[in-house]
């Protein structure tokens, strides 16, 4: 079994408030390491702005359909 088959089949035993848990640490951590590392919060908006819209774009591929 590999890695991704055992961790697909460990995610579909998950409910909806364990993601958002899930998603709720990473803001965290991510917070953490803006505060940590002061030059990650010099950025201008709009890389803020593109990174969000490059993470998405895969998931909503998925969630709509090609």
């Amino acid at each position: 079994m590999s890695f991704m088959t055992w961790a697909d089949s460990r995610v579909k035993n998950l409910e909806w408030i364990d993601i958002k848990l899930i998603k709720l640490s990473v803001a965290g951590f991510v917070l953490m390491l803006a505060k940590l590392w002061e030059p990650l919060l010099s950025l201008d908006w709009y890389w803020y702005a593109l990174i969000a819209v490059l993470a998405a774009v895969k998931p909503m591929l998925k969630v709509f359909g090609e």
